[in-house]
């Protein structure tokens, strides 16, 4: 088993909102436009002296040796699926990479540098490419023209605020949004995943299994049996750092998040921003025994 630690950049670029594609153009002819983009990006890599790690569903993971290589090679996968439309479909990708060491295994990747900048892919949106100060710090003079400050946050890696930088590709400026200097733009971090928890039912909500459905149907993640919960009663949803509520039921959902006190919640969205108990249909105190336990695990929700 080799293994061998360097300094490399790690880029991720993901397909931005791949589940509204499959429902819009079926299962067939998504995974067609989807193969279509990853063949795109991954010509893109080969170009710039990177590496393929490997395909995450709607995404690739890649290294560079430099930083400066994985900016170009960012900012042309930009390009490229933008005007190329791969597989005849207008989509777009977001991307985040990072520069620093890694640990070398086997033909895989390890260490916080993945971990934070798969945090910056979840955190940048459509046409997007994010990036740390760390790494704005290696560029050399020609790249450094193309990043801009834009957010403030704190990597789980370090516990340290950080910068977070935009990588310009385009030359339109108005394409661009001017930044308010003087805002406090922290962007939430990485909490980690959240588990959770029915009797011996565990489910944990996160990069690779980005939301669960709660109810009483068969086909639930969880399934409550109480005569008050709906068959599809709610979804809790990981919408890039944190986890949301959805209820969908006739009763709703009662929620009681950590020294807080309980809150009905109906056809309406609810942030879960700490661990917590949810009863379906009815009142925790009516109905203890299917009261749904919450917690986050903070560990990285993107640790590869």
């Amino acid at each position: 088993m080799a293994r061998e630690q360097k300094d490399k950049a790690v880029l991720f670029a993901d397909i931005s909102e791949s589940g509204a594609l499959y429902q819009k153009l079926g299962d067939a002819a998504a995974r067609n436009v989807v193969n279509a983009c990853i063949g795109a990006l991954t010509a893109v890599v080969r170009k710039f002296d990177g590496e393929l790690v490997k395909t995450l569903g709607d995404a690739v993971m890649c290294t560079f040796p430099n930083a400066d290589l994985a900016v170009q090679a960012a900012s042309e996968m930009q390009s490229a699926i933008a005007n190329g439309r791969p597989g005849g479909h207008p989509i777009g990708i977001h991307i985040g990479l990072h520069f620093g060491p890694v640990l070398l295994e086997d033909g895989d990747v390890f260490g916080d540098t993945v971990n934070v900048a798969a945090y910056l892919t979840a955190v940048a949106t459509r046409e997007q490419i994010l990036t740390t100060e760390a790494t704005e710090n290696t560029l050399s003079p020609a790249f450094k023209s193309s990043a801009r400050a834009v957010f403030h946050t704190v990597l789980k890696s370090t516990g340290r605020g950080s910068v977070v930088y935009q990588i310009i590709w385009k030359s339109d400026p108005l394409d661009d949004t001017d930044v308010n200097i003087d805002s406090n733009r922290l962007i939430p971090g990485d909490t980690g995943s959240l588990m959770v928890v029915l009797g011996d039912q565990r489910v944990r909500i996160g990069q690779w299994k980005p939301s669960i459905q709660i109810g009483r149907g068969p086909e639930c993640d969880v399934i409550v049996m109480d005569r008050y919960a709906s068959r599809s009663h709610l979804t809790i949803r990981a919408m890039r750092t944190r986890f949301y509520l959805i209820d969908h039921s006739i009763n709703g959902t009662f929620v009681t998040l950590k020294d807080s006190e309980e809150i009905h919640v109906l056809r309406g969205e609810m942030l879960l921003d700490r661990s917590g108990e949810l009863s379906l249909g009815r009142s925790r105190a009516d109905n203890p025994a299917d009261v749904i336990t919450f917690e986050y695990d903070r560990r990285s929700m993107f640790r590869i």
